[in-house]
């Protein structure tokens, strides 16, 4: 079930995303790479947007 109407996430999701956002600002800032974590993070927002599409479509 999604935490919104207009957001596709779960809770558990949005906050997966959230903290995968705070590792990103924190590695940027100390200069390091970041495209690991961002690749996670655009995972989990497509397979929400999947299961959302899917579920819309029944």
């Amino acid at each position: 079930m999604p935490a919104t109407n207009h957001d596709p996430h779960t809770w558990r999701e949005l906050a997966q995303v959230v903290a995968i956002g705070v590792q990103i600002q924190r590695r940027k800032a100390r200069g390091k790479g970041t495209k690991r974590l961002e690749k996670r993070a655009e995972e989990i927002t497509a397979k929400a947007q999947a299961r959302e599409d899917a579920r819309r479509t029944k």
